[in-house]
């Protein structure tokens, strides 16, 4: 029987890792990895909290347990909700779409000439574009439907796996075998490079909420515009923020939406504030994943850079926890 050494089965590991991560990304199984890093992260957060109640490994089942109620809740929200707009699309058919016109007509006067052409002349005109849209762009349509679905089982299995082995009693290295425990340390750093991306994604969310605030709580209302759903769209802004890369873009989508139904300008304003402040948080998000995970600002952004160019958005998402995964390993091996 061969015998391997001890440096063989290191990179041996390396090997297995690296290539498992690499083959994450083409595979576009990224949201189950990072919803399964997420869960088995929350359990073993919270199972320390509960073992002053629940006595022994029962801890961790009811962490999962309370994991799970809560995913579920917020899943049934989310359905609940898609389905009231649809049932009060199917009974009042095009209020949506009366109310979308009641925010252009608002903007109509106060938009230059050559905008103004391009914008539909009432409701009727505007269905009728959007159906010969959805005619010329159906095939499209269905794919990007069929993706949402299949990223939203991916999610639901990822949380699964994650779930299923925070439950799993976790043995003693020497019990292993070689490569099995070399493999377990590899998973432990990269464990680690992701609670420390997430933890800094909370202070980016924070960081960028706080911001937003001051331009919507203290800026506009000093200009004498108060624009409505304050309060939602700074709870909504830090809770997308959460989001990487995407969650910005989603509330800074609503925060325009919002100042778009009292004017144009107010909106353009908005949307400007938004581009320049996302502009120099670009750097202090490196910044702060840097300080967290012990780089520099310019290695946080070359890597982003990197792998946005190899994997586009999916890329930008995963660079920084690729990046920190990396950095611990070398880091451990003594060359950085």
């Amino acid at each position: 029987m061969p015998t391997f050494t001890s440096r063989q089965v290191l990179i041996a590991s390396w090997l297995i890792i690296f290539a498992g991560l690499l083959a994450v990304l083409p595979l576009r199984l990224l949201p189950s990895l990072l919803a399964g890093l997420l869960v088995f992260e929350l359990v073993n957060m919270l199972t320390p909290r509960l073992q002053g109640v629940v006595a022994g490994p029962r801890a961790r089942w009811v962490a999962v347990a309370l994991l799970g109620t809560l995913i579920v809740s917020l899943l049934t929200l989310f359905f609940a909700g898609a389905i009231s707009f649809l049932l009060h699309e199917v009974k009042n058919p095009g209020a949506s779409l009366d109310k979308f016109m009641i925010v252009v007509d608002r903007a109509r006067g106060q938009l230059p000439p050559f905008i103004d052409a391009y914008l539909p002349a009432s409701a009727a005109e505007f269905r009728i574009a959007i159906g010969a849209w959805l005619g010329k762009h159906l095939s499209e349509l269905q794919l990007v439907g069929k993706d949402a679905a299949r990223m939203f089982a991916t999610l639901l299995i990822g949380m699964v796996l994650g779930a299923i082995i925070a439950l799993q009693r976790v043995p003693d290295l020497a019990e292993r075998k070689p490569l099995a425990a070399a493999l377990f340390t590899r998973l432990s750093l990269l464990v680690k490079a992701f609670r420390n991306i997430v933890f800094a994604q909370i202070k980016i969310s924070a960081l960028n909420t706080f911001f937003t605030a001051i331009f919507l709580a203290v800026v506009l209302p000093l200009c004498g515009i108060h624009l409505p759903l304050t309060k939602t769209l700074i709870v909504l802004t830090f809770l997308l923020g959460l989001l990487p890369v995407i969650g910005n873009l989603i509330s800074n989508t609503l925060i325009t939406i919002v100042g778009l139904s009292l004017s144009i300008w107010v909106a353009m304003a908005a949307l400007g504030y938004l581009i320049v402040i996302h502009k120099v948080e670009y750097f202090l998000n490196a910044r702060i994943v840097g300080g967290q995970i012990s780089a520099k600002s310019w290695e946080l952004l070359l890597a982003m850079l990197i792998f946005e160019a190899a994997f586009g958005l999916p890329g930008v998402v995963a660079g920084p926890i690729y990046y920190a995964y990396l950095k611990s390993e070398l880091r451990q091996e003594g060359l950085v």
